[in-house]
């Protein structure tokens, strides 16, 4: 049990939505896979959840009636491929939701049957039962829809037990036939009866009574070991029972005169559809399309499917001419390696044809072919080359829909194409074809398929194809999505991977009708120009397939695989017109407000104030302050408007220079240099002064240039002091009349930190006592000091070099 238990933990546990059998209902399942384990008892320790159990190619080679006593809700069980030989259905008896039971390839010889009411799946097939191993029990099972059977013997009594069943598929799968009584087959009630049949045996018998049984018919395993009868014994053959209309033959190897005999024989039963698949014949031919009795028949479908041909004695043509004289409506021979196709010289009935995996060339279309019904027609993996070749062997035919892929079809500028305009629907992927092939193409065309081609181009001169609905011209080279204005009606177009980098305007706004668009996996440029296209999924209808993993960037390198979802461009720099509106708007607006502020804060007085004391500024970085103080040669000098004047010489300039010459006073005037600019004169008097006199009255203040002087000597430039400002107010200034730009003497004014002018003339003698003090300076004496420190130092310099000169004697 130990062991057991081992083993059962390396069985794998499956979630899935779905059962193992497709009648089961959908729901939540629990697949247990204990299969190829070589177990030779059943796990002990099964989850009491299984649903779905698989125990397939193990050694297991009896049941116990305790083995699934432990999962109730088992459905599916699958026992096939391992080593039992008695089956006793009571062990699943309290597995009352079994619903499928597998146990094909075993040895089992011997069945005990027990009602098990659920069961709708039972495959017994595969076994070394003697006879089929059915008894009463068996037709209790009304909810029996597939049953699987063998025995070496068949007996009409084995299949009476279980006649009333209306079953769905019966398979029966011998390892050994040795015995089948006539008639038995007939005695089921299934709608597919599916035989698969012992080497070396004679299905004959098995195949005339499988007709008398159900609609479908699947046979697999004939040789050329079977017995076939003549055509005189066919032609007594009573088929009045019949019920198969469809019939499918699997894995035949057969002469051909074999095969020939099949083909007659049922081309006079009730069969409409007849399919071969996986044939392998040759041999010699002594009957062709000549000895056919193509009279009295149902049939409408044949099928040919994956042929092959042995050592063969027969022209391939009477082969062909027997399936094309057969006047059918369905034709397939496919996978034949079929070099080419002959038809007979009248008209046939033919509404289907397929002819692919073949190697057909265009020699197929080079004759005359009659085929006036013709509406579909598959002829892809062959090595056709000539597309007009074939739109002229159409244009005699109503066809519908034409599957040309996988071929070496190319088109020619030069060539002519004639389509019939019944053609809907045309697959031309897998080809050599180029933009010269919207040349050649039907003007009823619906469906395109030009995916795989070398396409560059969609030519704008393409205006026939206005019934174009779908096209497809993935896995090219177009540089642009085709524009729409001559397909009106395009409602599905894929473009996937091909070398589109920005697709234009022209699309986006001819193509309002495409509704599906697959552009995906191509190098987009992440520009403006992608701005539009970005925007299709966003704001149109148009469903994006495959949005938005399959949309990247390729260029520029900084975006390459960036989601064009991700890719942010702004609108107004893709927007040329909006932006030019916006740098006229903003040009506008700042020429208002240099306006607004000229006018209103006088800003160009400013900015020549900004340039001078700049231009001063730096003269003064390079001047040593020592430098400064040598240049001063005046005690003060004094700022006065014109209005003034009197005042300031008559009262002023009288009072302050006395004839001791003790005050030294810079008047405009005086000095004026004429090699020197206004500006500049006034910066060198403001820099020869130690202080500064402004006479401030309601003219001092609507003058420019006094501005100009208070502006400099108030910025400091020269002095290191803050002190060198004297103001004399010799008239009242109303707040109102001082210009914005001259806040600093505003708010002075409001300190009071001036002298104002008595207006008591006994009074006068105190205000030129405070104005000498005020700048009573010895200039004289600050430049004797200024050359005795000069002096000392040079004499302390040296003194050092004298006394190293010494030291160095000494030494």
């Amino acid at each position: 049990m130990r062991l057991i238990r081992n083993i059962y933990i390396f069985c794998s546990i499956v979630m899935t939505v779905e059962g193992e059998a497709p009648e089961l209902p959908e729901e939540r399942e629990l697949l247990t896979n204990c299969s190829n384990m070589s177990l030779r008892k059943v796990p002990a320790d099964l989850t009491p959840a299984t649903t779905t159990l698989d125990l397939s190619y193990n050694l297991l080679f009896q049941l116990q009636s305790s083995d699934f006593h432990s999962v109730s809700k088992l459905k599916v069980l699958i026992l096939r491929h391992n080593r039992i030989q008695h089956l006793n259905l009571k062990t699943f008896e309290f597995n009352k939701e079994l619903r499928y039971l597998d146990l094909s390839n075993n040895r089992l010889k011997s069945v005990t049957w027990y009602l098990l009411a659920g069961l709708r799946y039972l495959d017994l097939s595969f076994n070394d039962f003697d006879t089929m191993p059915i008894c009463e029990e068996a037709g209790n099972m009304s909810h029996l829809e597939i049953l699987g059977l063998s025995g070496a013997k068949i007996q009409k009594s084995d299949f009476q037990k279980i006649a009333h069943l209306h079953l769905n598929t019966v398979f029966l799968g011998f390892r050994t036939l040795s015995h089948y009584e006539e008639g038995s087959l007939p005695i089921l009630n299934t709608t597919k009866l599916h035989i698969v049949l012992p080497m070396d045996t004679n299905f004959w018998v098995l195949l005339r009574d499988g007709i008398k049984t159900s609609k479908i018919l699947e046979m697999t395993n004939i040789d050329g070991k079977s017995q076939f009868v003549s055509y005189e014994m066919q032609r007594n053959i009573s088929l009045e029972n019949a019920k198969t209309s469809v019939l499918l033959l699997n894995k035949v190897d057969l002469l051909w005169d074999d095969l020939f005999h099949i083909l007659q024989f049922v081309w006079h039963t009730s069969v409409e559809h007849f399919q071969i698949q996986n044939v392998t014949f040759g041999g010699k031919a002594y009957l062709d399309h000549n000895s056919f009795d193509y009279s009295n028949t149902v049939m409408r479908t044949i099928k040919l499917e994956h042929v092959h041909f042995r050592v063969f004695y027969i022209q391939q043509d009477n082969i062909y001419l027997l399936l094309t004289k057969m006047d059918i409506e369905n034709l397939t021979i496919s996978n034949a390696q079929m070099p080419h196709m002959l038809f007979p010289n009248y008209p046939t009935k033919f509404q289907y044809l397929n002819f692919a995996n073949n190697i057909l060339t265009d020699e197929l279309f080079k004759r005359t072919i009659q085929l006036p019904h013709l509406k579909t027609l598959i002829l892809n993996s062959n090595k056709l080359e000539t597309l007009s070749l074939v739109s002229c062997f159409a244009n005699n035919t109503p066809l519908e829909h034409l599957d040309l892929s996988q071929n070496l079809l190319q088109h020619k500028n030069d060539e002519n194409c004639s389509w019939p305009e019944t053609v809907v629907n045309m697959n031309l992927s897998y080809n050599k074809l180029s933009d010269s092939v919207f040349r050649c193409l039907p003007k009823g065309i619906q469906i395109l398929d030009l995916n795989n081609n070398q396409i560059q181009t969609v030519p704008k001169e393409t205006i026939h194809l206005m019934a174009l609905r779908e096209l497809n011209i993935a896995f090219n080279f177009l540089t642009d999505l085709p524009g729409c204005s001559h397909f009106s009606r395009l409602s599905i177009l894929n473009v996937e991977m091909n070398l589109i980098l920005s697709p234009s305007l022209d699309f986006v706004q001819s193509c309002q009708g495409v509704k599906t668009l697959n552009a995906g996996r191509n190098p987009f440029r992440c520009t403006c120009e992608l701005k539009n296209f970005i925007q299709l999924e966003t704001y149109s209808e148009v469903m994006m397939v495959g949005w938005s993993d399959s949309y990247t960037c390729e260029y520029p390198l900084n975006l390459r695989g960036t989601r064009l979802k991700d890719v942010h461009l702004p609108e107004l720099s893709c927007n040329t017109a909006l932006l030019i509106v916006t740098i006229v708007v903003i040009m506008l607006v700042l020429g208002l407000a240099v306006s607004f502020c000229c006018l209103h804060f006088d800003l160009p007085w400013y900015f020549r104030m900004l340039g001078q004391c700049t231009q001063t500024w730096h003269r003064v970085r390079k001047t040593t302050q020592e430098q400064l103080k040598r240049n001063v040669q005046f005690h003060a000098f004094i700022s006065y408007s014109e209005h003034d004047s009197l005042w300031v010489k008559n009262e002023l300039i009288p009072n302050l220079e006395k004839e001791d010459g003790s005050i030294l006073i810079c008047l405009y005037e005086r000095y004026f240099d004429p090699g020197k600019s206004i500006s500049e004169n006034i910066v060198s008097f403001i820099e020869k002064s130690y202080k500064s006199i402004f006479v401030l009255s309601p003219n001092f203040v609507q003058n420019e240039w006094c501005h100009f002087e208070f502006y400099f000597a108030h910025h400091n430039l020269f002095h290191e002091n803050s002190d060198h400002i004297i103001l004399i107010l010799l008239e009242p200034i109303p707040f109102y009349c001082i210009p914005t730009r001259c806040h600093k003497l505003k708010t002075l004014l409001e300190k009071k930190a001036y002298l104002e002018w008595p207006k008591d003339r006994r009074k006068c003698g105190l205000f030129w006592a405070n104005l000498r003090v005020a700048i009573n300076v010895n200039i004289s004496a600050t430049r004797e000091m200024y050359e005795l420190q000069t002096f000392t130092e040079l004499n302390e310099e040296s003194r050092g070099s004298t006394v190293s000169l010494m030291r160095t004697d000494c030494l």
